[in-house]
């Protein structure tokens, strides 16, 4: 193989190699732990005293139940409004509200 042809082979691997790397697709965006945004059942694994993992939440918005979102959005999920009228956020820290009775 000549100089020519393997350097243009190794540019090519090159340039493949920097387009897979820049193009990550939506999916595999970084992604944080979001508290008291799933609704029951709906949840990532770990929901807190009483729950094993994925899917085992039992109240809408559990405080101590977590799903994963785009990292940045958290906080910025609109939620209803709580029983109370006062707004409901999204944490990146477990909440002791909306926990289910025991």
């Amino acid at each position: 193989m000549s100089q020519t042809t393997k350097a243009l082979a190794a540019a090519g691997a090159l340039a493949a190699a920097l387009t897979a790397t820049l193009s990550v697709p939506a999916h595999a965006q970084a992604k944080e732990k979001c508290f008291g945004v799933s609704l029951a059942g709906k949840n990532d694994c770990a929901a807190g005293p009483g729950t094993t993992c994925a899917g085992t939440s039992t109240v809408d918005y559990q405080g101590n139940a977590w799903t994963l979102v785009d990292a940045g959005t958290c906080t910025e999920i609109e939620l209803p409004e709580m029983a109370d009228g006062s707004d409901r956020m999204g944490s990146l820290e477990a909440l002791d509200r909306d926990l289910p009775q025991s």
